[in-house]
């Protein structure tokens, strides 16, 4: 097996590979275009997907809807089309992350509650840092790894090209990254005190899950946290990351107070909460093209489904 810490070999170049070579030359030169460029560039990428892809945009409008009841249907369709120009911003944060440079990032960044890290690090105590999937989250990754040293998990992709990209690009900052598949391999990082960032809030096949509450909704939710924290007795720590106009704003929670206990529906939720509050703080920069309700308790649910 690959080491955690390694890339893996540079995947064949045959001609079936072509496509997604040419895509990954396409990634890299837009990570070194002028970062004014990309945010310009980013959002007309989002209006023509907010007007092209179907699908998820139907995806993301039926999550505003759910998750957002109260609200007007004009602030919905906003968000819904903010989403979108922060979904095409997004794509130019994870190239710059992975293949480009982050200086003007830097240079105006805002920090809070690395103390919390700095403690835990002073006592050798691994930590489970939690997000949550948003367009901002590669590029904040990069930008707390220079203050911590911070491993990720990931779940790995079927396409060679694309396996070997991710992977290379992120281990440019990151200390590790571990497949989805390799529990013994986070486990034993995070028992050595290691740091952890891994984002539970997508709607994941398997029996590891349970139905806990999100935004009011049951979710489907993979019961990892749980079971990392009472494997390895580290510390599980809430991560919020947003960006306001070029500036990015990180700011990390005390960790969770007597977690893991011994209701993994509870702590399921209590993570679920976190990652809502964190949403709640900037909607517009959220993943929600991904059909976080698509399984209910009673089976597969009909909210995408076309009327």
């Amino acid at each position: 097996m690959t080491a955690p810490d390694t890339p893996p070999p540079r995947p064949p170049l045959t001609p079936r590979h072509w496509p997604m070579w040419l895509g990954l030359g396409v990634m890299i030169v837009a990570a070194r275009l002028p970062w004014l460029w990309q945010r310009a560039i980013g959002r007309g990428v989002g209006w023509l997907a907010l007007h092209l892809a179907g699908t998820r945009r139907r995806a993301a409008q039926v999550n505003i809807e759910l998750c957002f009841p109260a609200e007007t249907p004009q602030w919905r369709a906003r968000l819904l089309r903010d989403s979108f120009d922060a979904l095409g911003i997004g794509l130019f944060e994870f190239a710059r992350a992975w293949w480009g440079g982050i200086g003007p990032m830097r240079r105006d960044l805002r920090i809070e509650g690395l103390e919390h890290l700095r403690a835990l690090q002073a006592e050798g105590r691994g930590v489970l840092l939690v997000s949550g999937h948003f367009m901002t989250l590669e590029m904040c990754g990069r930008l707390m790894c220079d203050h911590v040293p911070l491993a990720g998990m990931y779940r790995r992709h079927r396409d060679p090209v694309m396996e070997w990209a991710v992977k290379r690009g992120r281990l440019r900052y990151a200390s590790a990254m571990f497949g989805n598949g390799d529990i013994r391999g986070a486990v034993r990082h995070l028992k050595r005190g290691g740091f952890l960032w891994y984002a539970p809030d997508q709607d994941m096949r398997g029996k590891d899950t349970v139905f806990a509450p999100f935004f009011g909704m049951p979710a489907s939710t993979i019961t990892a946290t749980h079971q990392l924290a009472r494997l390895t007795g580290c510390a599980v720590v809430p991560f919020f990351h947003r960006r306001e106009g070029g500036r990015y704003i990180l700011r990390v929670a005390p960790p969770l107070p007597a977690f893991p206990g011994e209701d993994v529906v509870a702590d399921t939720g209590r993570v679920n909460a976190a990652i809502e509050a964190m949403v709640r703080e900037a909607p517009a920069q959220y993943l929600w093209i991904h059909r976080r309700f698509k399984r209910q308790p009673e089976g597969r649910s009909t909210f995408y489904e076309r009327d």
